[in-house]
């Protein structure tokens, strides 16, 4: 916004009257700059902080972005003229705003005050569940919020944590708290019982010291369920799984008006796409698979068809795999832009399917899946999604062990879904598209 004001003094410096007729409606035209322009941003994934930028991508990320938002303004333009800001004042504000964003992205990575922002946290518990903070968030990037002092080792329990990382003492952890100025204990200890000091984390949390679980912990700093540390009983009282009327109706409402919006401008597309398959080899169009769906029922999915007609002739279910054989010239390049699942669009529009949930996977993977992976029929208490939190964290799963790191994203969703969230992972989508991440 303030770019705005920046870029109509420029172009107005020698001429008040101007100015003086250009200001009057500055706020809301204005606001709408930084609308479109942030909402460009998070559709390029910058407002992500799970995402680690090289330099060279995160200036790549940002250029794209101030072009997407300058080609949105230019549409709500001439849809709505009244809000047309001139393309002087225009071309000047997104200058100046990308080099302003530019500038504070560099000074809040760089300046050593920043720091001061990051909650303080210290973890009770140096065995293999602590150590997973080590291994799994060990990077700087994946600490953005945190700063980790260290590890109190919890009574005879084994120690796995490098010494170096270690805090040994005899204090009480309300004491250690308090002289290293804590903001948050993160309890991880292997074995709970016995090792949990309940009356020293009583007193920490009156004395306003966060106490967080660790499943907690990684649920909020990594988007996702840690599997392996998770039990029952923190799924069924850490809250979220919101299947309320009124979370039911938003997001029904949400599919509709997303798929038809998408519809109405990929129509052509689908023509194109559609032809080019016909012309390329004989067989039919569109593709159609047995997938599970909500609460394990099976539906049938549709897609354009990207691979030859004997793809699966012995009837045996394959993975898809990286520069699959199977493939069609087209086939390749519609998996690879994904433009071969807009068909599913109708699914979302007849109920089948939503917009954002976790991608539906064939009868014969589903049952291997369960009767190995903990927790894998969780997945099945919302609707599969054209998108979804997995398909932005996670490249295309062939195998059981990408199953099981897609099911710590899938079940983040599934615990944290929401209206905000669903918009959100729908306008990073653009950017899965658009790079082709994780496509095969």
């Amino acid at each position: 916004m303030v770019s705005v004001v920046v870029a109509a003094r420029l172009r107005f410096h020698a001429d008040p009257v101007g100015f003086e007729h250009f200001i009057g409606g500055l706020v809301a035209r204005a606001m709408l700059v930084a609308l479109c322009v942030t909402g460009a941003m998070v559709a390029f994934g910058l407002y992500q902080t799970y995402v680690r930028h090289s330099r060279i991508d995160l200036l790549l990320r940002i250029a794209m972005s101030f072009a997407l938002g300058g080609v949105a303004l230019l549409v709500v333009y001439y849809v709505f003229p009244v809000a047309y800001i001139g393309r002087g004042v225009l071309a000047i504000s997104l200058l100046v705003g990308m080099g302003a964003v530019l500038g504070v992205r560099y000074l809040v990575s760089h300046l050593s005050a920043a720091e001061m922002l990051k909650q303080r946290v210290l973890i009770y518990g140096a065995g293999n569940n602590a150590n997973l903070v080590n291994t799994r968030l060990r990077r700087k990037s994946d600490r953005k919020s945190f700063n980790l002092l260290g590890f109190v080792p919890a009574a005879n329990q084994p120690i796995v944590v490098d010494e170096a990382m270690l805090i040994r003492t005899d204090e009480t952890l309300c004491a250690l708290a308090s002289r290293l100025n804590i903001d948050e204990i993160v309890i991880a200890p292997d074995e709970r019982r016995g090792g949990m000091p309940m009356e020293q984390m009583l007193n920490c949390v009156q004395k306003g010291v966060q106490v967080t679980d660790l499943s907690t912990f990684f649920e909020r700093e990594a988007g996702m369920v840690q599997l392996n540390i998770v039990d029952p009983s923190w799924l069924v009282f850490s809250g979220g799984f919101d299947y309320s009327t009124p979370r039911r109706l938003t997001k029904r409402f949400f599919d509709l008006l997303a798929a038809a919006a998408l519809l109405s401008v990929a129509w052509p597309a689908m023509l194109l796409v559609a032809l080019a398959v016909k012309l390329e080899s004989k067989g039919p169009v569109i593709y159609r698979q047995i997938r599970v769906g909500e609460h394990g029922r099976h539906f049938e999915m549709v897609k354009f068809r990207s691979m030859r007609v004997d793809a699966e002739s012995d009837g045996v279910a394959r993975w898809a795999t990286k520069d699959d054989d199977r493939s069609t010239r087209i086939g390749k390049f519609i998996r690879k832009t994904r433009l071969d699942e807009l068909p599913q669009l109708f699914l979302v529009l007849t109920g089948e399917m939503s917009f954002v949930g976790p991608r539906p996977e064939r009868p014969q993977f589903v049952e291997m899946l369960t009767s190995e992976i903990r927790y894998y029929d969780v997945r099945h208490s919302v609707k599969p999604g054209l998108t979804g939190w997995a398909q932005l964290r996670y490249p295309y799963g062939a195998s059981v062990r990408d199953a099981n790191e897609k099911l710590k994203f899938d079940l983040f969703y599934v615990k944290n879904h929401g209206l905000i969230f669903d918009a959100m992972i729908m306008l990073q989508t653009v950017e899965v598209v658009l790079f082709g991440r994780g496509a095969r």
